[in-house]
């Protein structure tokens, strides 16, 4: 799939089980260029002294970087470009590091078609499969 053009699912498309996802490595650009969006300079995630000497070892990647790859999983893949993400929860499990290849997966939980809101299960997981983050999006599917 060419990432810059997004899935079309409507509401009938999407069935219970559906699921996708895609894998991304985190790099040190990518925790610049979040730090210089978000303001958030936090030794933990931005300082290599600091990390050395925290119980990590290193710094560890922002927990709203990971959790902003949820929205490419639903505005590109499940549904796509149809998508309106009305609500997401998380539960940060544990941390991510640069140079961690993650999978961002998202599964069809509950589908409704009256009000036509789904309800993903949504996981990021680390390259040795153990899951960083959890939780669950509602997401209207516009006509």
């Amino acid at each position: 799939m060419d990432e810059r053009i997004a899935s079309k699912y409507m509401i009938e498309d999407i069935i219970l089980g559906m699921k996708k996802q895609f894998k991304v490595t985190i790099t040190k650009a990518m925790m610049n260029e979040f730090a210089e969006l978000s303001g958030d300079y936090s030794p933990l995630h931005y300082d290599e002294e600091y990390g050395k000497k925290s119980t990590f070892n290193q710094i560890i990647c922002y927990g709203l970087l990971l959790v902003s790859f949820f929205s490419r999983l639903i505005g590109m893949y499940l549904p796509g470009e149809n998508a309106l993400c009305l609500s997401q929860s998380i539960n940060y499990l544990l941390p991510a590091f640069i140079g961690d290849e993650i999978t961002v997966e998202g599964e069809v939980i509950t589908k409704s078609s009256a009000t036509r809101i789904i309800t993903l299960k949504t996981i990021i997981k680390n390259n040795s499969g153990k899951c960083l983050i959890d939780g669950q999006a509602k997401i209207l599917v516009r006509n």
